[in-house]
């Protein structure tokens, strides 16, 4: 009984591990995208600024945001594999519905 104890705690140990790899990773991407998007922004502003264009045109150029919006929107779909995927079709999701569908054979 003690070994199936030290192997659950185990494969929740290296569960527990990936999970949070997975964040840490998750974190730099997003501070990555916060700061290099930040820098290109203001760098391309600051450019229609000194070439003579007025702050709100220079603010509101789409132009200037294309950067950040295609790179958002790769860190909307790391995200999503980070938060929302582990959660939906995780391991102990298909323990249960394994669980579930033996106990149905077994009724039936």
């Amino acid at each position: 009984m003690e070994q199936i104890d030290n192997f659950q705690q185990d494969k929740a140990y290296r569960r527990a591990k990936k999970r949070v790899k997975d964040l840490k990773e998750f974190y730099k991407h997003f501070l990555l995208y916060f700061l290099v998007n930040a820098i290109f922004i203001g760098r391309r502003i600051y450019k229609d600024i000194d070439q003579g264009d007025p702050w709100v045109e220079a603010f509101t150029d789409r132009g200037n945001y294309d950067f950040f919006f295609w790179w958002g929107i790769g860190l909307i779909i790391h995200a999503a594999t980070v938060f929302i995927a582990p959660n939906i079709l995780s391991k102990e999701w298909e323990e249960r519905k394994i669980k579930e569908q033996m106990e149905k054979n077994e009724v039936g």
